[in-house]
């Protein structure tokens, strides 16, 4: 390091490398170390400013996505398979047929995933572009949704919380209930669909 004449000599910290390394290298009082710092160069955290109390954390976009559970749901609970026989082997036993679970409702059950899955995503986007209009400072990314739903949820809250405190995190309750939920009537609907196929194999 080169100090001008009656000027101080710096005290020991990380400067730019005089060798032109384009790294911070550390500067002991009198002399250069060989030690280097890591990229990034180390500085103060980026930090995100405060919403106004009367900019809308919320909107339709975000709401969208948590009601988007309860399709399939739906779907699930009119989906009621018709079980019946076959005679299968030389022994002519009699065994459930597979294919009677195979509704339309079934199919239609699939289908939907796949299209609330697509929709989840565009309103993602929709949602990530409207906190940025709002002034949101990087908002959760809108392709965390491809992951799952609830990944978005839990991560566009977290960062609305942070920048609007005491607000942003109703998404995340009303998630967790639409989840919670979705656990009960499936497995009240796998149960009752379980003791019919028992019914139905202790009469063969």
């Amino acid at each position: 390091m080169t100090v001008p004449p009656n000027a101080s000599t710096p005290g020991p910290g990380w400067y730019p490398d005089p060798a032109g390394s384009g790294r911070l290298r550390w500067w002991d009082g009198t002399a250069w170390t060989v030690h280097f710092s890591a990229p990034p160069y180390p500085g103060p955290p980026v930090t995100r400013p405060h919403l106004r109390e009367n900019t809308p954390v919320y909107n339709p976009f975000i709401w969208l996505i948590v009601a988007l559970s309860l399709v399939p749901l739906i779907l699930l609970l009119t989906w009621n398979p018709v079980l019946r026989l076959r005679t299968i082997g030389a022994g002519r036993a009699q065994t459930l047929d597979p294919a009677a679970l195979f509704t339309p409702q079934y199919f239609l059950l699939v289908i939907s995933g796949f299209v609330v899955y697509g929709v989840s995503a565009f309103m993602a986007y929709l949602d990530w572009e409207r906190l940025r209009r709002d002034g949101v400072v990087r908002p959760f990314h809108w392709a965390w949704v491809f992951l799952s739903r609830e990944v978005y949820v839990i991560g566009r809250s977290v960062i609305v919380h942070q920048v609007a405190p005491k607000r942003g995190l109703a998404p995340v309750w009303a998630t967790i209930g639409v989840t919670l939920l979705a656990l009960v009537l499936a497995g009240l609907k796998m149960s009752a669909l379980l003791a019919t196929i028992v019914n139905h194999a202790a009469t063969i």
